[in-house]
């Protein structure tokens, strides 16, 4: 599956975490290199959580009238596979760092298979939002093994540039997600979608079964049990760079997943879109994202450091949420449903520079314990998802000022933890004594 690469590793960050043996490290002289198939399949990975979400985005009021539920309701739908994605990622990383990347992953998606099936003949909301709970539970196994599989295999600006191009594939997941979900909804209804979701996912573990081999070779696994897994993600906790980029990851994706929770609503019953209109606009925004993280990967890394990068994707972010609120509180006045799509592209759009640069800056500094490390990043993100998906529809589907207010309110959270934990300018001055270096 692997063969030996001619770039060189960076060496830009310690590990947080010294005094492991040296064979629990990767090469330190050179990254190695995926095949096209392989690399299609990570990004098939870390593609399940985008598709389990927003397949189902366009059929969102449609699942309120047939399980004759309350809106707040049906959006646990979301926020319990969200949740679940959360919890799963704590229990599979720690796996996938003592048994390998292998088993586990082909474990959690078979489960996944099963648990997409049983959505299809759900009879009620709870019976629904129970399933939805199993299926995030078990698809964490594809976007935490997929990270730590990453960073089995590459190092410093290659690692970032494979980032960038796993955006670009899983990307397009976000892209025809919601305009497949739409037309389903043209000839079925929306257990369809999910029929559509297990037949992805049995593929896809098919693909991992016959296709992707074991990259954690038995001398960096981990031999402890839950004891050692739960010191590794305290002292991984305890360096404040690597806490600093986890909450900067969790606070811009918080960001995000209100955008996903609230858009159907915001833009189908505030603005009277059709479901084909509201994929459409979702997937140009999607577009967009997966634009600027190319930009990212080709030509921005290795000229400009990650943490300028970073920092001025968070900017942007937070400018666009503001005046996104300003907006929709009324403060211009009535505005239509174009200005608020471009407030909503532009602050998808500079999701391309954060994500890849957040995973890349905190995986950096823990390569002995990749799986552990993915876990905390997904776990926290997902689990500040799944809080701001119901803040978003705390005052009905006639407003989008919630959805403004809690990804304005994220944005200057993350960039907050970026200046106070973070702090890169302190770790460039490091560089100049010998010490860490910035990427």
């Amino acid at each position: 599956m692997t063969e030996p690469g001619t770039s060189p590793a960076d060496t830009s960050d310690t590990p947080a975490i010294a005094g492991r043996d040296a064979a629990t490290a990767p090469p330190p002289a050179a990254s190695r290199r995926t095949g096209l198939l392989v690399t299609l399949v990570l990004g098939g990975l870390t593609a399940v959580p985008p598709l389990s979400m927003d397949m189902y985005l366009p059929a969102l009021p449609q699942v309120t009238a047939a399980l004759h539920s309350p809106a707040a309701t049906v959006q646990l739908t979301l926020t319990t596979c969200l949740a679940g994605m959360a919890l799963g990622q704590m229990i599979v990383g720690p796996m996938s760092d003592k048994w390998g990347r292998r088993r586990p992953l082909l474990a959690g998606m078979v489960v996944y298979v099963l648990a997409t099936a049983l959505c299809v003949i759900a009879t009620s909301a709870e019976l629904l939002i129970a399933f939805r709970l199993l299926q995030g539970l078990a698809g964490a196994a594809g976007i935490v093994i997929a990270r730590a599989v990453v960073r089995d295999l590459y190092d410093g600006v290659a690692m970032a540039r494979f980032f960038s191009t796993l955006m670009l594939i899983s990307g397009v997941a976000p892209v025809v997600a919601p305009l497949i979900g739409g037309q389903i909804l043209q000839v079925t209804d929306w257990r369809g979608v999910f029929v559509v979701l297990t037949a992805v996912g049995l593929a896809l573990t098919l693909l991992v079964w016959r296709r992707l081999a074991e990259t954690l070779p038995p001398a960096r696994r981990h031999s402890g049990g839950i004891g050692e897994a739960l010191r590794t993600m305290r002292d991984l906790l305890a360096d404040r760079v690597f806490s600093g980029y986890l909450l900067v990851g969790a606070f811009a994706f918080a960001a995000l997943f209100a955008y996903i929770s609230a858009s159907p609503f915001v833009v189908q019953e505030i603005y009277g879109a059709s479901p084909q209109v509201f994929s459409l606009l979702f997937g140009i925004n999607s577009v967009g994202l997966v634009a600027v993280g190319q930009l990212n990967g080709k030509v921005l890394v290795g000229r400009v450091a990650l943490d300028k990068v970073l920092g001025a994707g968070l900017t942007v972010i937070a400018l666009a949420a503001a005046a996104l609120l300003l907006m929709s509180s009324g403060v211009f006045g009535h505005v239509g449903l174009a200005p608020t799509a471009a407030g909503l592209f532009v602050l998808m759009a500079a999701m391309g520079l954060v994500m890849p640069s957040t995973n890349t800056l905190a995986l950096l500094r823990t390569p002995h314990a990749a799986g552990s490390a993915s876990a905390l990043l997904g776990t926290s993100t997902f689990l500040l998802g799944s809080v701001a998906s119901p803040l978003v529809g705390i005052a009905g589907e006639r407003t989008a000022v919630p959805m403004a207010l809690v990804q304005l309110s994220c944005a200057v959270l993350a960039l907050g933890s970026f200046l106070g934990l973070c702090r890169p300018w302190q770790r460039k001055g490091e560089s100049s004594s010998g010490g860490r270096t910035a990427l």
